[in-house]
């Protein structure tokens, strides 16, 4: 095996954690800074190393990417479809940014990874992409949606009696607290995926032979999403934070309260990698919705939703287009 490809497609899955950092930074903090709970610079700084812990919580979602989604072929082709669905999935990072649209990282990962196996003939794990995949990619968006619904009832049966202007302002000192947990349930999520990738190419290029996680991937995948998170993703915060509904601070910390709660139960009861993304959009939806359902800008939720139906088709396509491209010109 060509060690120069191994370290190239190493070096590009770390690139695609970097990406996965300032695309989805706004996941843990657009609803605390468009709430003014926190300044941009002190909530990116706090989300970065959030980011880092939570990428040493576990190592569940990491095995089912390495494991349970496509096989692990050997040689110059499986490294290939490895950078392929790589790339396939930085490509469509990089459009969904350019556009502010906060599409799923994760499912941008998982459809190059599927596409490039198709194009190269390569065994997919059916099974494996439903169960893990595509049935909490409809699951978790519905879950966060009720639940942070009822969490927002809950908080305004809670603090009916309270005085406005002052439970507002705790509850954005609450708000540092629930965008920390944000944050930490983003590194044990989006971390753990690039650390399944890295030793999906360790194990082709015959460097080891189980699927542990080497101490320097946990560190390298955590350190790579943590320096792309501290980047930032204006355009995508902007989006979270103020297109879909205009947020408060009670209504951001029930928003951040629900996401964070539904990525640790996903983590450490299923080890299903579920979009980050998809959760914080989808909570803050219910969340606006106990105000008025028409409070909530649907026109602009359908774009998101539309969106995360055509990222694992359109990161798929990017991949075997790439690799083919490869086969082309190195045969």
């Amino acid at each position: 095996m060509d060690t120069f490809a191994l370290i190239v497609t190493v070096g590009v899955a770390l690139f695609f954690t970097y990406t996965n950092g300032f695309h989805d930074s706004a996941n843990a903090i657009a609803t605390s800074v468009s709430t003014r709970a926190l300044t941009p610079r002190a909530a990116l700084a706090m989300a970065a190393v959030m980011n880092l812990a939570g990428a040493f919580l576990g190592s569940g979602v990491a095995k089912t990417v390495s494991e349970g989604l496509i096989e692990t072929p050997h040689g110059d082709s499986g490294m290939a479809i490895l950078f392929a669905g790589l790339v396939g999935a930085i490509v469509w990072n990089l459009v969904t940014w350019y556009y502010g649209l906060p599409s799923s990282s994760s499912h941008a990962l998982f459809g190059g990874l599927v596409g490039a196996a198709l194009a190269g003939s390569i065994a997919v794990h059916w099974w494996g992409v439903f169960g893990k995949i595509v049935v909490p990619m409809f699951l978790s968006p519905l879950v966060g949606l009720l639940v942070g619904y009822l969490v927002m009832c809950a908080i305004m049966w809670m603090f009916r009696r309270a005085n406005p202007h002052r439970a507002k302002r705790g509850f954005r000192i609450a708000q540092t607290v629930s965008a920390a947990g944000m944050a930490l349930g983003h590194g044990l999520q989006d971390a753990q995926k690039t650390m399944g990738v890295v030793v999906m190419a360790l194990t082709i290029a015959d460097v080891q032979q189980h699927n542990e996680i080497p101490i320097w991937v946990k560190f390298a995948s955590a350190a790579m999403l943590s320096l792309g998170t501290y980047a930032g993703g204006w355009r995508i915060m902007r989006t979270l934070g103020r297109r879909i509904i205009e947020l408060d601070p009670p209504q951001g910390f029930a928003a951040e309260t629900t996401a964070a709660s539904v990525m640790y139960s996903a983590s450490f009861m299923f080890h299903a990698p579920i979009s980050t993304t998809h959760v914080i959009t989808s909570a803050i939806m219910g969340v606006g919705a106990t105000k008025r359902v028409s409070a909530v800008r649907w026109g602009v939720a359908k774009n998101i939703i539309l969106g995360w139906f055509i990222t694992m088709p359109a990161a798929a396509f990017s991949a075997a287009v790439i690799y083919w491209a490869i086969k082309l010109v190195f045969g």
